[in-house]
């Protein structure tokens, strides 16, 4: 695209309708893929998504350019953050199980991480997005956002030591399934 991410921004503060669209256009796929990591219904996805853009268009005037993909990075932020205020509001009229959850499936596997080598990236996408709610967004937030369990614990009301466990808990469920996929895909091959 010829148009620079700042000139689009100033041009959408000035309520250039087609600065918005290229806006939208531009940055919702990626938001969406981040809705996706948190939540596997699409219906979800769509509603975070909405909402996120709702605040990032009514705040864009308090968005700092840094840069070429500063904003980006910024939208990202707003749309996880929409992620964990819906996640925290379910877990208030729904409560998400952190503690105790799939107690049959946590046994701990000392023979390391397993080989991802032929497993596609959209096949480990959808085994993050099987997991438990909890475990999924602690497995999110630790593993691809790089937020330390102490910040996981305050952005989800959950201990320290629930967002560690959760995380082993979620790694351990994964490694469990992508070692299922390997074993079919293999005997597959045979055939």
């Amino acid at each position: 695209m010829e148009a620079t991410e700042k000139k689009v921004i100033e041009k959408a503060l000035e309520g250039d309708r087609n600065a918005v669209k290229l806006l939208y256009d531009r940055y919702s796929d990626f938001l969406t893929a981040i809705c996706s990591r948190f939540f596997p219904a699409r219906v979800d996805q769509c509603d975070i998504l909405q909402d996120s853009f709702v605040k990032i268009f009514s705040s864009l005037d308090r968005f700092v350019y840094k840069g070429e993909g500063s904003l980006k990075a910024w939208m990202k932020q707003i749309t996880i953050n929409e992620c964990l205020k819906t996640l925290r509001n379910r877990k208030r009229s729904v409560p998400i199980v952190y503690e105790g959850e799939l107690r049959d499936t946590e046994e701990e596997d000392d023979s390391g991480p397993p080989d991802l080598t032929d497993v596609p990236a959209g096949v480990i996408h959808r085994m993050i997005q099987e997991l438990p709610e909890g475990y999924r967004a602690v497995f999110n937030l630790f593993a691809l956002e790089r937020k330390p369990h102490k910040e996981i614990a305050r952005l989800l009301g959950i201990s320290e030591s629930t967002s560690a466990s959760q995380f082993a808990r979620a790694k351990g469920l994964l490694a469990k399934k992508i070692i299922e996929y390997s074993s079919n895909n293999k005997v597959n091959k045979k055939r």
